[in-house]
């Protein structure tokens, strides 16, 4: 069985595991569900670090062990202490034993601050081998507030704002809504705490749990001089702030951790998932749930802002409203959360931190925990920098006929694996043989997706094998890093420089058998086939000699067939396929950040650019011209959200200063005379009568709007309007470059720095 491997899923064969946790000093809580029923195991727990001086280890207190470690590797003395409080002293007199910080690539010493994360490593424990996802008890749970008038997002800090109730559900049956008309905010919070100790759950799971539901909850049982006390052990919530890394972006939250529990955010995954697949147009629960196809067709929708009267008018619809929020959050944490349950089963952390621990740190615990096992000694991080990253070029603008995608599986990985490039410290070859296995796993994925024969089998392995191509690719990534002890910054430059010769070779080929190239996104190629060679079985025979022609353990595939391609700029396209998908790929083409009439109107223009139809194009720029100066277009979508990050005296402090400019959520806040506290989200839309204005002098809050007295600024959201449509005007006309009459322009190479590649 694959989950015996002791490299890839660790040597410790617990069957069940579903949390582990450090209970007092020197013992380990490992939680295992079986049968249903949930069982308790303690075992000794020593701490460990190692060090390249064993001097260290005569001026640390607690040493109860210390072990040479084989191998040529320079940290190679291992220190078990007595107890995690001697770890932690041990690790604060460290950099002044030694002159060097812990933080630091070249410091003398390894020390993971995590003793969870440490118990793995050593023992080989990972969770949940022999389990399916369904297998441990899952709960959801989402609240529904009151909002007080004048203000349009929640606070649990007003005193006028409140808890209207909490819907709770799990994987076993249970759904129920715990209702403050009738229990009392406090009666509520109660109850809730009383049914998670009942239902037992091992995940906890949500949607935007972490920077609403979690935090609302905490802030208004403080109220009352209560806790969240959902703990195994009865213990209160624990929080504190963090930040995970989604691909360029960083982003912070309030984490919450429950003792023997694992806590799951839908919308935190949700973003995770993006990064693979750059598809979802928002994060919100309603809009993903619509978008995965999740959401019943007797699903309860409500305006948020009319809660306090459905309360008192319809409250079944307000409770069918909130239980159907926790039915999507299940739906989609099948989805979502499936790939990282798998990875549980991989790598040496809890479920919770397996979804929020960067790719390149999982791997190098992979590698420290087989070197841990074969007693061998751990290299430091190899100093040095990848100059070139991947190859990246556009050779053609316009809308082409025909089009065909072939991509090199696993590019990357496939280069590192066939020419034996990786890591020079790695001596027991670990490396490789993690890459070759997870490599397998994928592709194995891959194929059960294409073959599964219903949709939600489809998606599931969909989603596992996106989550382990990212996985997979990411040990190129590992390579050009210069802290993790088993990084190579020479052999990544190697793997590049590799991948761009035989894109170049790939190209090449192509263009001898009479092909048009159009653009070449990492690693894969858009192209039209010659004339004669349309229709998929001739292109996927034509993909096959080209994969014929590479080396050995280089293999391009047939990736699919569109009916046309937009090629706007590099690595902003737009596909239709021959089932009337349309796919849309950049940031160019699908922005956040303009306001939703926006993105609205270039998703339908794209798709009348993919379709060649200029008349439509055309008269939907035009209608949208009329709803906005008719002031037919809702309120809403002309709007934008944004956070106040600081406090209002703060900011007008910096202001007054001349630290920083003025701004519309800032101002709003001021003039509006409320309470508003950092964290705050106001909605606002611009008024006055001119196209160029200052934003923050004509910003206006959503929630004083007045219909029956529109005063949205029509020439300034004509003059984004008419940007957008002069941008996209050249492919609606036709007058744009075609395949036809396209000249290919020179371009040079485009290098992606640290770019994993499949």
């Amino acid at each position: 069985m694959l989950e015996s491997d002791p490299v890839l899923f660790g040597a410790d064969t617990t069957q069940g595991v579903v949390a582990v946790e450090l209970a007092g000093d020197d013992e380990i809580v490992i939680f295992t569900r079986r049968n249903g029923t949930i069982h308790r195991e303690k075992r000794p727990f020593y701490p460990f670090m190692i060090v390249e001086n064993p001097s260290l280890a005569k001026r640390i207190q607690g040493v109860s062990d210390v072990k040479e470690l084989q191998g040529r590797g320079s940290l190679r003395f291992l220190i078990h202490l007595s107890g995690w409080s001697f770890f932690e002293k041990a690790c604060k007199a460290l950099p002044k034993l030694s002159g060097r910080r812990p933080s630091g690539p070249q410091a003398p010493f390894f020390c993971p601050n995590d003793p969870v994360h440490q118990f793995m490593l050593l023992q080989g424990t990972t969770c949940f081998l022999g389990m399916d996802y369904q297998d441990p008890v899952r709960l959801q749970l989402d609240i529904e507030t009151l909002t007080a008038q004048g203000y349009t997002f929640p606070n649990p800090n007003r005193e006028q704002d409140s808890i209207l109730s909490v819907a709770v559900r799990d994987n076993r049956g249970t759904e129920q809504v715990l209702w403050a008309p009738d229990l009392g905010e406090k009666g509520v919070i109660l109850k809730l705490n009383a049914l998670i100790q009942k239902i037992d759950p091992d995940v906890i799971e949500g949607h935007n749990l972490f920077k609403f539901d979690l935090d609302y909850l905490r802030v208004r049982a403080q109220r009352y001089g209560l806790s969240l006390a959902w703990g195994r052990d009865g213990s209160d919530i624990k929080v504190r702030s963090s930040r995970i890394q989604v691909a360029e972006r960083k982003v912070d939250y309030p984490r919450a951790d429950v003792w023997g529990r694992s806590v799951v955010d839908t919308w935190i995954l949700a973003q995770f998932y993006d990064v693979a697949h750059r598809d979802i147009q928002s994060y919100g629960l309603k809009n993903l749930a619509i978008q995965f196809g999740l959401a019943s067709e007797n699903r309860t929708y409500l305006e948020v802002r009319q809660l306090s009267r459905l309360a008192l008018e319809d409250s079944e619809a307000v409770k069918a409203y909130n239980l159907d929020d926790v039915r999507e959050t299940a739906a989609l944490s099948e989805i979502l959360g499936a790939s990282m349950f798998m990875q549980a089963k991989l790598f040496p952390y809890s479920y919770q931190n397996v979804m929020v621990r960067g790719n390149a740190t999982k791997i190098d615990g992979l590698l420290v925990r087989e070197y841990l096992r074969q007693s061998t000694a751990l290299p430091l991080p190899k100093r040095g920098s990848v100059t070139e990253g991947g190859y990246t070029d556009i050779f053609f603008t316009g809308v082409a006929e025909n089009v065909v995608h072939c991509d090199v599986q696993s590019l990357y990985p496939s280069i590192m694996l066939s020419m034996k490039l990786g890591p020079k410290e790695d001596e027991l070859e670990v490396f490789h043989a993690l890459l070759f296995q997870l490599r397998s796993f994928r592709l194995d994925c891959k194929q059960k997706a294409q073959q599964a024969e219903s949709v939600q089998e489809k998606r599931y392995f969909e989603g596992m094998q996106q989550a382990f191509k990212v996985v997979i690719n990411s040990f190129y990534g590992y390579l050009g890093t210069e802290i993790h002890h088993f990084s190579d910054p020479g052999a990544a430059s190697d793997v590049t420089a590799t991948g761009r010769d035989l894109l170049r070779a790939m190209i090449r080929w192509l263009e001898k058998e009479g092909c048009q190239i159009l653009e070449l996104d990492t690693d894969g190629i858009y192209f039209v086939p010659p004339v004669g060679m349309e229709g998929e079985d001739r292109e996927a025979s034509l993909v096959e000699r080209l994969s014929d022609s590479l080396p050995e353990g280089i293999l391009v595939e047939y990736a699919g067939r569109y009916q046309t391609m937009w090629c706007y700029k590099m690595k902003n396209y737009a596909l239709l396929g021959y089932d009337g998908e349309i796919v849309i790929k950049g940031s160019a083409l699908r922005s956040r950040g303009l306001q939703p009439f926006l993105r609205s109107y270039m998703q339908k223009t794209v798709k009348a650019i993919l379709r060649k139809d200029s008349v439509g194009g055309k008269a939907l720029y035009e209608e949208t011209r009329s709803a906005l100066q008719g002031h037919k277009i809702p309120v809403e979508a002309l709007c934008k959200t944004q956070t106040l990050g600081e406090s209002l005296e703060r900011y007008a402090e910096k202001v007054a200063q001349r630290k920083r400019n003025r701004s519309a959520v800032h101002e709003l806040a001021i003039q509006s005379g409320r309470a508003f506290v950092p964290g705050d989200q106001i909605t606002y839309y611009i008024t006055g009568s001119k196209r160029t204005v200052r934003i923050f002098e004509q910003a206006k809050l959503l929630s004083d709007h007045d219909p029956n007295h529109p005063d949205e600024n029509v020439p300034y959201y004509l003059a984004k309007l008419d940007e957008v449509y002069k941008k996209f005007l050249p492919y609606l006309t036709g007058e744009g470059q075609t395949r036809g009459e396209t000249e290919l322009f020179p371009c040079k190479d485009r290098l992606v720095h640290n770019e994993g590649i499949d």
